[in-house]
């Protein structure tokens, strides 16, 4: 896993998706991460390649790796591609998206 991101902005992107849109993170599961029976989802890393989550299905944990669009090479890449993900992941889902993240 190769990653442009300190260990210190890892941890704060993960802190703030499971914070903040733990939500957003179980619909990308469910969703562009293959696991539609997903109860839960914590995202546990990101790297230049993907984002990463622990989500429950079946009463077990199973690791989910979902592909950014392109490598990243900067933080602020980070928001601009989950936000693009969990608007994809409503769509197949027929959810609807919240305005502005």
């Amino acid at each position: 896993m190769s990653t442009p991101f300190t260990p210190e902005a890892v941890e704060a992107i993960r802190r703030h998706m499971n914070d903040d849109h733990a939500g957003d993170a179980l619909l990308i599961c469910r969703s562009l991460g293959g696991q539609p029976e997903a109860t839960a989802a914590t995202t546990t890393g990101v790297d230049a390649e993907a984002i990463e989550f622990a989500a429950v299905v079946g009463g077990r944990e199973v690791t989910v790796r979902v592909p950014w669009s392109t490598t990243l090479t900067e933080r602020a890449q980070v928001r601009a591609e989950v936000v693009r993900l969990y608007r994809e992941a409503c769509e197949a889902l027929g959810v609807p998206a919240r305005g502005e993240h």
